[in-house]
């Protein structure tokens, strides 16, 4: 009897095995890690305003920084960023003068995930997908945690933290 199950048992992991091997993974599904980051670069000159925008997105009308930030973007569109210091350049002459130089003047951020990717007829194009908004606080902290939509495919994707109507304050670079 015991014999019979010690056979049994070894006969039940060895199909088991055989089926799983067949499988393929849908990494879209298990969600796998697209990319990790752990900093992200303000907003800076020339990137301000309308006059040099990145991927269609705008840069704040002042320069930014960032004290620290971290995130990971997975496949199934699971978008996860901590953002601490996310403030006005403390040192930009105009944000001094304007009485702003290291604050926080927006009460929330968005991110917005930009990829390349291509329209219904095979062209290449730019696909921007934003979160909902996110509570900021005075000094620029902010945790974003959303399951957003992404393209199929979504090539060279940059994450960026905008304000609620969209102008980046960070992307990603350092």
């Amino acid at each position: 009897m015991k014999k019979l199950f010690i056979v049994s048992l070894a006969s039940l992991f060895l199909v088991s095995a055989i089926l799983l091997a067949g499988r393929t993974p849908d990494v879209s599904a298990s969600g796998a890690s697209v990319m990790e980051f752990n900093n992200l670069a303000g907003v800076s000159r020339p990137y301000t305003g309308s006059i040099n925008p990145i991927r269609g997105i705008n840069g704040g009308g002042l320069p930014w920084v960032v004290r620290m930030a971290e995130g990971e973007l997975k496949s199934n569109g699971k978008l996860e960023i901590q953002v601490f210091g996310l403030v006005i350049d403390p040192a930009d002459p105009t944000a001094i003068a304007r009485g702003v130089a290291g604050t926080n003047p927006s009460t929330s951020f968005k991110a917005v995930v930009s990829c390349l990717s291509k329209d219904a007829a095979g062209n290449p194009t730019t696909v921007n997908v934003s979160t909902g908004l996110f509570p900021a606080d005075a000094m620029g902290n902010s945790v974003i945690e959303e399951t957003i939509m992404l393209p199929k495919p979504c090539i060279a994707p940059i994450v960026f933290v905008t304000s609620p109507t969209g102008a980046w304050f960070a992307a990603m670079g350092n």
